[in-house]
């Protein structure tokens, strides 16, 4: 359905500045931190691959919808360190592609990351990243309704901008705890493609910064806690604050609830199939206006655990 161009440009200003949407929202980032720090490249003793689908706010029309696919390896990773000696310090490539829809806007990154992973002490390790790529915003002005027939968008087709994306970011991490921080899209606009003199304010790119950090309980034998917090800033957005807990069983299942700050409580649950996959699913409910007319959002991830020569189930550094 057409909509009037000054409805479409609310609702992409209220995305933006209301929920910090001009990156993807993801609810289960605690399961993929790839896609927030690149210092997380390489970080398990398999290939990481995961796809995803996400549908936010449905039953709105012209809400976002997201799809990615990331995957990272380690490069010459020795074992394990145990109680007495320290791991052996290793690098980590990865690559990711993700897609967000929002009515007409459409925003696609490809990127390519690299990390080197340091152990300080036998249980603590700190990794450095980087990932860049190009981030390609479009418009397709077939989907909006002018007032003016002169307007010389008109049949313009799609108003595109390409941008090289750079993030980087730090992780301090040991069996049972981890802290990151990183930024993402720091060069704004700097690497621009767009012709001088023809930007479009609804593709520019903001600077976001994000603060992590998680810590794994072991109250009892087969019994994991994990609390988990974000910090997302970027201006001029608010801050928004994500909080969640997730409770593991065996290593294999697990169930988890978050809040997000002035936008959604969140239920998750998941399982770690086998060596190869494992499956989890999310669903927000919006507790803003939204969810008067917005049925919630689904959020499901699959992930497989590729060149697992040690046929590992449960990820062994990002839970």
């Amino acid at each position: 359905m057409k909509k009037p161009i000054l409805l479409i440009l609310v609702f992409i200003a209220l995305a933006t500045q209301g929920f910090g949407q001009q990156r993807p929202q993801y609810s289960q980032y605690m399961l993929n931190n790839f896609l927030l720090n690149p210092a997380i490249t390489g970080i398990e003793d398999y290939a990481d691959v995961r796809v995803s689908n996400r549908r936010q706010w449905v039953g709105l029309d012209g809400a976002p919808v997201t799809y990615y696919v990331t995957a990272h390896t380690p490069l010459n990773k020795g074992a394990a360190g145990n109680k007495y000696h320290r791991a052996l310090a290793h690098h980590g490539i990865g690559a990711s592609f993700h897609t967000d829809e929002t009515g007409p806007l459409r925003r696609t990154g490809v990127s390519f990351s690299y990390a080197y992973h340091l152990p300080i002490t036998t249980s603590i390790n700190v990794s450095a990243g980087a990932a860049a790529g190009v981030i390609r915003n479009s418009i397709n002005t077939s989907e909006l309704q002018f007032t003016n027939p002169n307007d010389p968008l008109i049949g313009g087709g799609n108003i595109n901008n390409n941008v090289f994306d750079l993030n980087l970011g730090l992780w301090i991490y040991s069996r049972n705890f981890s802290v990151g921080v990183s930024g993402a899209q720091l060069l704004e606009n700097t690497g621009s493609f767009q012709p001088e003199g023809s930007s479009n304010p609804a593709l520019d790119l903001q600077r976001h910064y994000f603060l992590t950090g998680s810590y794994r309980f072991e109250p009892l034998e087969r019994i994991d806690v994990i609390p988990s917090v974000m910090l997302k800033m970027a201006a001029p957005s608010p801050l928004s604050v994500d909080a969640s807990l997730r409770v593991l069983y065996d290593e294999r299942f697990w169930v988890g609830a978050s809040y997000r700050h002035n936008d959604a409580l969140v239920g998750m649950v998941g399982v770690y199939v086998s060596p190869l996959l494992d499956v989890s699913y999310s669903y927000d409910y919006t507790t803003t206006s939204l969810s008067r007319v917005s049925a919630g959002t689904h959020e499901v991830v699959i992930g497989f655990k590729l060149l697992n020569n040690r046929r590992i189930i449960c990820p062994q550094w990002v839970w």
